[in-house]
């Protein structure tokens, strides 16, 4: 079997791109993998046109042999881009596999360890903060409508949610300078008046859910340490089941950790295992993420088994098309220490429309896939329809 052709698809997901990976076979077998980036896409668009020169005309059954290749040519540039990459190549490359075997990637892991997955609704409100039109939802206008939201996830069966800090009005708003913002937005400061409506946004939320439903807070990488324990201080009465929060440096973490009495979790911007030991041997968190997209596979499996060793669960980080949580559900399947498992539920109507199977929900919980490769493909035509750039 020899590897034909690979493509790439930029598909407009409402808000930002997702970024889907083909590879063709001269035996018909055709591959899929998802390395969405939804700030830099085009880079790594670049990058897999670069890496195809490689892969052209080899087996793609030696997809160890092959993804060292690629990190090889990559090892001066290794990083982000390069390896978001390799990643979706290896996805597509690992539902080749097995297809031309007639198993499912977890089975070729040698899963599955569980029946289903437990879940909670990411981004729970901050879709319809920014793009409530998009998803065909309620606008965010008072923390009524946040303490309605609380009420539809129990009602959607599910029984944890994870939000950002959030603002509603007219329109609705999200906190943070992590990312982009104006001047004046890098400090990592968490202003007096956006602590107060956190206690408000998260004590909301608790009222409408109960007790029973666990509640995340991400604060991604909008705050330093000392802001964070500010934060802390205000949510931790409404018992979190962790504290979100992304940091390049383990000690830090690590100090916020000793300093608060919510869990931790964090780790979805790690790609390595040697990125990860560090925070590891520190104990700088409690459970840590793992984005299979970005990190691939074998990869999220060697860490995933890595964090076995110390004693922590993990958590696939995966805002990102069905494709992506078949994907991350198969790697769920193969590891022992899952805590749970990251889906979005707000999202645009032609999102089910770019898969032959959407992931089978009840009550919260994600079946286990079982279908020939990730158990789902993508629809080219959809994808088509779809484009990110027209």
């Amino acid at each position: 079997m020899k590897i034909t052709n690979i493509e790439t698809f930029l598909v407009d997901s409402g808000w930002w791109p997702f970024l889907f990976v083909k590879i063709e076979t001269d035996e018909g077998i055709t591959g899929y993998g998802e390395c969405t980036e939804t700030r830099q896409p085009h880079g790594v668009v670049g990058s897999i046109e670069d890496f195809s020169k490689l892969l052209i005309g080899k087996d793609p059954r030696s997809f160890e042999m092959l993804l060292l290749d690629l990190k090889r040519i990559s090892i001066q540039s290794r990083g982000g881009i390069a390896y978001k990459a390799i990643s979706g190549i290896e996805l597509a490359l690992l539902d080749i596999k097995a297809k031309a075997l007639n198993i499912s990637v977890v089975e070729l892991f040698g899963g599955p360890t569980r029946e289903n997955i437990r879940l909670y609704w990411s981004h729970c409100g901050t879709y319809r903060a920014r793009n409530y039109e998009l998803c065909n939802t309620p606008p965010l206008e008072s923390l009524k409508d946040i303490y309605n939201l609380g009420k539809e996830v129990i009602e959607k069966g599910y029984t944890a949610l994870k939000t950002n800090i959030i603002i509603p009005g007219k329109p609705a708003q999200t906190w943070g300078g992590g990312f982009a913002g104006p001047i004046g937005s890098t400090d990592g400061v968490i202003p007096k008046d956006i602590l107060t409506h956190l206690d408000n946004q998260i004590g909301t939320f608790r009222d409408a859910v109960g007790e029973d439903i666990d509640i995340n807070l991400d604060l991604n990488f909008h705050v330093k340490p000392e802001s964070a324990k500010r934060i802390a201080d205000v949510v931790e009465k409404y018992n979190l089941m962790w504290l979100e929060i992304d940091m390049y440096q383990p000690d830090a973490l690590r100090e916020l950790k000793d300093s608060i009495n919510i869990p931790i979790c964090s780790g979805e911007n790690l790609l390595f295992m040697q990125e990860y030991l560090p925070y590891f041997q520190a104990r700088s968190a409690d459970i840590f993420m793992i984005d299979v997209p970005w990190m691939g596979f074998s990869q999220g499996k060697k860490v995933g088994d890595l964090a076995e060793t110390f004693q922590f669960n993990v958590a696939p980080h995966n805002y990102y098309s069905h494709l992506s949580s078949f994907i991350s559900a198969s790697l769920c399947a193969v590891l022992p220490n899952i805590k749970i498992m990251e889906i979005d539920v707000d999202q645009v109507s032609w999102k089910d429309d770019l898969v032959t199977n959407v992931p089978e929900i009840t009550d919260g919980y994600m079946k286990t896939p079982s279908g020939i490769g990730w158990g789902t493909d993508l629809n080219e035509d959809a994808l088509r329809e779809h484009l990110w750039d027209k």
